[in-house]
């Protein structure tokens, strides 16, 4: 069965991407929460989709001691996540205002991670290849997966080359030949974000690893829950 990923948390019940939608989707039963990652002014790594708070400021330019309360560390994230894996993504992208050539903030992600151990708790993702290649240059015990929407040609092979774990598209441009040929090269698909019970089926019955969802209750109850399984 594919494993259920809380999209940001249990983001259609609670706020995206706060402590409170991360311990949601623990309770709700599911296999893994997926989250964002920025840096703020002062180089704390802190969660939050956009590059810009609500009220316009960019986190890049803010102090972490001036963030609304909803915007949690990734160190408390990853707390609240507790008995979950975490797909980390991280946010450095050119068309974004907060961009870094040097993906510094790879460095950073990476070694918080390495430095609360249990790394197959852990799987990086981003839509730079560069990143993930910093990534896995940084710390190999730790699993990385390519971001897209559609995949590119020639994609299961690449992966499989660089050592990266997964392929994390769009779960409406994949395609039952696409998980075949990554499961070929030893690269699992973790498709996002779907929240169609149709379609949770149908990738379910495509063999997909893993459906990223805002509905995790939702996808639980199509595909089953894990204590129903023998």
């Amino acid at each position: 069965m594919p494993r259920v990923i809380a999209h940001r948390g249990a983001s259609k019940l609670e706020r995206e991407n706060t402590l409170q939608a991360f311990r949601t989707a623990a309770q709700l039963g599911s296999d893994a929460v997926e989250l964002d990652v920025r840096k703020t002014v002062d180089d704390f790594l802190v969660i939050h989709h956009d590059p810009h708070l609500p009220d316009g400021r960019l986190i890049r330019a803010t102090r972490v001691a001036d963030l609304p309360e909803h915007v949690p560390s990734l160190a408390a994230a990853l707390d609240a996540c507790e008995g979950m894996w975490v797909n980390v993504e991280i946010k450095n992208d050119p068309s974004e205002p907060d961009f870094d050539p040097f993906d510094a903030i790879a460095d950073a992600t990476v070694a918080h991670l390495v430095e609360r151990g249990a790394p197959e708790r852990w799987l990086i993702s981003a839509f730079r290849w560069e990143v993930i290649d910093r990534c896995r240059a940084l710390a190999p015990e730790i699993r990385t997966a390519f971001l897209c929407e559609r995949a590119p040609e020639g994609i299961a092979r690449k992966l499989a080359v660089a050592g990266h774990a997964a392929l994390h598209p769009w779960f409406g441009k994949v395609t039952e030949e696409l998980i075949a040929a990554c499961h070929a090269e030893g690269v699992q698909v973790n498709v996002w974000t779907c929240d169609d019970p149709t379609w949770m089926v149908r990738l379910a019955g495509w063999h997909v690893d893993g459906i990223c969802t805002n509905v995790p209750d939702l996808a639980l109850a199509t595909l089953g829950r894990r204590d129903d399984l023998s």
